[in-house]
């Protein structure tokens, strides 16, 4: 069986360094607010290249935390609007909603899957304060016409780089390149641990980075109760908190975190470079040396469309193939969301409807990956 994602396999290849660290932090006796969360929040914040990183319970909070902060900091109020990729995890829209905040749903363009920046601009009112851009699978969604964008119309621009970290670009800084990762283009982002993420804690986890000063303050102290003082709080807050033990397993993971997407990269173009299969629609090939028109992947997942993407899916099954389907339902069919029900939004639907996710990892070997290739190319 080739599974599609081997999350043991990858704790395994970590230890003893993971053993050693979680046992360090039980004999220490101090598991939240200690010196391996301050740690990995400072080491995290200078891999992305941040001022500020904020360890959260999860990747939903992160985003919740930010948007609850622009409210109480008085840049956005109830009823405000923020732009979200229609083609998305449902997390980066319940965190819009969370605040009282409505999300406005913009289709993704069909080549990279991701929110489509040229339709963002007719889609901006008076009540628009900001852009949630998704790097969806590990593709950065960014351009320069997005910066424009936010520019023109005063609006604040969130990552939510759940799937994208280690992903970059280069840009051009007084002359010079310089590599500018995900989560560090925006005026804040969301970062997202859960255990298959290609930075993954053993168990949930989540990160808000930022160079805002105000905001990376009020964030802090809304995650935890609204209180930067122990028993005075400023604000209705929420408990969201990164603990010692998961910020230990990450500090480590850190580390090898350029060089576990690039073997990512490695199971990806052999994928690109064998299927022939021609019902099958590959992902767009990308340069191996990032710009801003062309960022890097990092291909947290690697996805395929087919017509009959059902029927491959059994059929890779039949041949112990696990894969996945990422996401079999759009937001806007949800029954969270029944008044959005009734939309047709013709590019998000085909895609739901097409996308098969293969197997890929940090562990998974060119072998397996070539046997994958070869059942795909055999349907």
């Amino acid at each position: 069986m080739i599974k599609f994602l081997d999350v043991k396999k990858i704790t395994d290849s970590y230890q003893p360094q993971i053993y050693l660290a979680v046992k360090k932090v039980i004999k220490g006796g101090l598991y939240l607010f200690g010196e391996e969360v301050n740690c990995f929040e400072q080491e995290y914040a200078n891999y992305i290249g941040s001022k500020h990183c904020i360890g959260t319970g999860n990747g939903l909070d992160a985003l919740r935390l930010i948007l609850k902060a622009y409210v109480e900091i008085g840049v956005m109020k109830e009823g405000d609007e923020v732009i979200v990729p229609a083609n998305t995890y449902i997390a980066s829209i319940l965190a819009v909603t969370d605040s009282r905040l409505k999300p406005i749903l913009v289709e993704p363009d069909i080549t990279t899957y991701n929110l489509d920046i040229t339709l963002i601009e007719k889609c901006i009112t008076p009540r628009t304060k900001a852009i949630m851009v998704v790097h969806l699978y590990g593709k950065v969604c960014w351009s320069r016409h997005l910066e424009e964008i936010a520019r023109k119309y005063n609006l604040k621009i969130i990552e939510d780089n759940a799937q994208a970290a280690g992903a970059s670009i280069q840009s051009m800084v007084n002359g010079h390149w310089s590599t500018v990762r995900s989560g560090a283009f925006g005026d804040a982002a969301g970062h997202s641990f859960y255990p298959g993420k290609n930075l993954g804690a053993l168990g949930d986890g989540g990160a808000v980075t930022t160079n805002d000063d105000e905001l990376a303050f009020v964030i802090r102290a809304l995650a935890n109760y609204g209180s930067s003082k122990k028993y005075v709080n400023d604000y209705q807050g929420l408990n969201s908190r990164l603990d010692e033990i998961q910020a230990a397993v990450l500090r480590i993971k850190l580390r090898n975190l350029d060089k576990d997407n690039q073997h990512r990269r490695e199971i990806a173009n052999c994928y690109l470079e064998n299927i022939e299969n021609p019902d099958v629609i590959l992902p767009k090939n990308y340069n191996l040396k990032p710009t801003l028109e062309e960022p890097s992947h990092v291909w947290h997942l690697f996805v395929i469309r087919h017509p009959n993407r059902n029927k491959l899916q059994r059929y890779l099954s039949l041949k112990e193939i696990q894969t996945l389907v990422h996401y079999p339902i759009p937001p806007h069919k949800q029954k969270a969301f029944k008044e959005w029900n009734h939309l047709s939004l013709i590019c998000t639907e085909k895609i739901h409807n097409e996308v098969l996710s293969l197997p890929i990892s940090q562990v998974m070997k060119v072998e397996d990956a070539m046997r994958v290739l070869d059942e795909i190319n055999c349907f």
